[in-house]
């Protein structure tokens, strides 16, 4: 029974998967804010929670704690990407709610954890460890400053743009990551958990550096009336 139990879990999570590696691309090559960019983001975003959900079913059956950790942080990546939608005019009183902090701190803390196993875990994948739980760190204590910040008179316009564009890309690189490390299995098991993000990480900044370009005649966040409209 508990084998048909997990078995069920592992083809929901191959399916959530499958589905967050075929919509993301529908949500980056759209129209930014356009009808089908925000179909395909909700989409993507509703299949990485049905990853960890299922990932986290599966670890609860056969204990992985490295899964669990990846897991919460390649979550946290699509819902801080999708919050900050939220969050875009916090002089009309649009903060982080608790179950902001409540996700940033989780997210914060997996990634110390993830540093303590690749440090004292005496593990061949060390690196991968290290390496995500640096990124995993950075991301929830990121979003903690910005939290504490809240309106900042010199606060970028479109700072909620760069954090959407890089938290959902970096959920994408999660995605990515998960079907190279099951479906390549040609390659090393280290350049499979790490090649994604060493590829998709100048792709996140190269992408922002395109839009900070773009919106350089806005360079600081000026005094907009409480009517423009606000779209997640």
């Amino acid at each position: 029974m508990t084998t048909l139990i997990s078995n069920t879990i592992l083809w929901l999570h191959i399916l959530a998967g499958f589905t967050a590696f075929l919509v993301a691309p529908g949500a980056l090559a759209t129209r930014k804010g356009g009808t089908w960019h925000r179909r395909w983001g909700k989409i993507f975003f509703g299949a990485m929670a049905g990853v960890t959900i299922t990932a986290l079913l599966l670890t609860s059956i056969r204990p992985n704690s490295f899964l669990t950790l990846v897991a919460l942080f390649s979550f946290y990546s699509a819902f801080s990407g999708y919050r900050v939608l939220y969050r875009k005019r916090p002089d009309l009183g649009q903060r982080a709610k608790w179950f902001d902090w409540a996700a940033a701190l989780i997210t914060l803390f997996a990634g110390m954890g993830m540093f303590y196993l690749g440090f004292f875990g005496n593990s061949s994948g060390a690196p991968v460890f290290i390496i995500f739980g640096m990124i995993s760190t950075m991301l929830g204590a990121g979003d903690i400053h910005s939290f504490l910040r809240r309106f900042h008179p010199v606060q970028h316009k479109y700072d909620w743009l760069y954090t959407h564009i890089g938290n959902m890309i970096g959920a994408y690189i999660a995605a990515v990551t998960a079907f190279a490390v099951v479906n390549l299995d040609f390659l090393p098991m280290l350049i499979r958990w790490l090649l994604p993000t060493l590829v998709g990480t100048p792709a996140i900044f190269l992408w922002i550096r395109v839009y900070r370009k773009k919106f350089a005649v806005y360079p600081v966040m000026t005094s907009v009336t409480k009517s423009e409209k606000i779209q997640p």
